[in-house]
C-alpha cells in the first residue's frame, strides 16, 4: 500500500515542504469526524532515546509523535439519499492503495455523525483541498447545521459536490470497510477522477495548517 501511495502522491520535482500559516481552527471537530487523532502541537520530551519509554502508549503522547507526520486533506463528499441534499466531512488519513484495480482509502472515526450519511450514498467524491481551502475543513468537520450553507461546487460525473477551487476530484465507491480501533478504514474503488486546479495543497502538521513551499 505505502509504495503506489509513495509514488502517486509525491510531488514533481520536489524535495522538500516548508509549512507556514499554522493553525489550529477546526482541529477538534475534525478529529472527531475524519481526521487521525495522530496530530497535535508536537510537544513533548526530545530529551530521551529511542526506547526509553515502556508500557502502554499514552494517547497524548501518540498525538504528539503522530503529529510529526505531515498529511494533505481531502473533503469527502456525497448526496444523502434520504433527503437529496449534500453531505460531507473532512479527513487527512488519505492514501492510494492500488494502481489495478485502482484503489484509495482513508479513515473515520467511529463517532463521527456525518460518515452515516455520506456511506448511505451509492458514490462518494474525494476532494483534494488546496492550500487556501482551510475554511472548507473547518466547515466540513462542523457538527451540525448546513455544511455546505457558504461552499460553492458543481455536480462530479456522479452527481456528488466537487467542491470549487479543490486540486483533484475523485468519484468512488466504497469496495471494504476493515475496522480499525477507535476508526474504520474504508477502501473504495476509483470510478473517474481529474485534476481541477493548480494552487498548492493544504497541509496538516503538528496540529496546525500550512502551505507546502519549494
Amino acid at each position: 500500500m505505502g509504495t503506489h501511495a509513495a509514488r502517486l502522491l509525491e510531488p514533481e520535482g520536489h524535495s522538500r515542504a516548508h509549512l507556514n500559516g499554522h493553525g489550529t481552527t477546526g482541529n477538534g471537530a475534525a478529529m472527531r469526524n475524519g481526521l487521525l487523532p495522530g496530530h497535535s502541537d508536537g510537544s513533548g520530551d526530545r530529551s530521551r532515546r529511542p526506547g526509553d519509554r515502556n508500557g502502554p502508549v499514552d494517547s497524548t503522547r501518540f498525538r504528539s509523535v503522530l503529529g510529526h507526520f505531515a498529511t494533505g486533506v481531502v473533503a469527502i463528499t456525497a448526496i444523502d439519499p434520504d433527503t437529496g441534499a449534500p453531505c460531507g466531512l473532512a479527513a487527512n488519513s488519505f492514501t492510494s492503495v492500488s494502481l489495478d484495480p485502482p484503489l484509495v482509502a482513508f479513515c473515520v472515526a467511529h463517532t463521527s455523525t456525518s460518515w452515516p450519511r455520506v456511506r448511505a450514498a451509492t458514490t462518494l467524491t474525494v476532494n483534494v483541498l488546496a492550500e487556501h481551502q482551510q475554511p472548507v475543513c473547518a466547515a466540513l468537520a462542523s457538527k451540525g447545521g448546513d455544511k455546505f450553507a457558504d461552499l460553492e461546487w458543481t455536480a462530479s460525473p456522479s452527481g456528488n459536490p466537487v467542491i470549487s477551487d479543490a486540486l483533484a476530484w475523485i468519484d468512488c465507491s466504497i469496495e471494504a470497510e476493515h475496522p480499525a480501533g477507535d476508526h474504520v478504514i474504508v477502501v473504495a474503488r476509483v470510478h473517474q477522477l481529474d485534476v481541477h486546479g493548480d494552487s498548492g495543497p493544504l497541509v496538516f502538521f503538528r496540529g496546525g495548517y500550512g502551505r507546502f513551499h519549494t
